[in-house]
């Protein structure tokens, strides 16, 4: 519970969308960041690709740890 994993959207070094397991979904921090957004939470397979990265990747390395 103490792993979060979080991927970020750049655009000109400002921070447009991110994702993070312990929200979720997908948030936006611009219009255009909103709007993808509002799109990527729509993909139910995207988003639950996303949820389980944390379980195939962040765990993963934690337990080799």
């Amino acid at each position: 519970n103490d792993i979060e994993y979080i991927f970020s959207y750049y655009y000109n070094m400002e921070e447009i969308i991110r994702f993070s397991s312990s929200v979720g979904k997908f948030v936006g921090y611009t219009e255009f960041g909103v709007k993808q957004a509002n799109y990527f939470n729509s993909q139910a397979s995207y988003l639950a690709q996303m949820k389980a990265t944390k379980e195939t990747v962040c765990k993963n390395h934690v337990d080799n740890a």
